[in-house]
């Protein structure tokens, strides 16, 4: 059975190749993973989420920055910081509890601010 540094690990690698179904396996069936818009249950319920972070970080420029890592148990807890055409994600923390090699459940926070569009060139014509 895998560890919690050995999920983790797993789960945040899948993050980084954009293979959502790497990232969706890591869930239990029951799995909840709490969010700003509130709880959302198992692999199907949490994949329109991981869906849209994906298609977020495919884009070209985005970056990822793991800030803090810690493991205790069935307990993991990260801090980061990321970049993307979008957003910044000035601050951004994510704790799991892992149970028999997987994810039964996760919190995740985070300060986005998104980024301003660039108005178009006929639109900076026209100012």
């Amino acid at each position: 059975m895998l560890s919690t540094s050995d999920v983790l690990s797993r789960h945040l690698r899948c993050f980084a190749e954009r293979d959502l179904d790497g990232v969706l396996a890591d869930y239990s069936p029951d799995a909840v993973l709490f969010s700003p818009a509130g709880p959302l249950k198992g692999p199907d319920g949490i994949r329109p989420l991981f869906q849209t972070l994906v298609s977020e970080f495919a884009k070209p420029g985005s970056s990822f920055t793991l800030l803090l890592q810690c493991v205790e148990g069935d307990h993991a807890y990260i801090v980061w910081t990321a970049e993307t055409a979008d957003n910044s994600y000035e601050f951004a923390t994510d704790t799991f509890v892992v149970r028999n090699g997987t994810i039964v459940a996760q919190s995740f926070a985070a300060k986005i601010k998104p980024k301003a569009e660039q108005p178009s060139a006929a639109a900076q014509h026209s100012l």
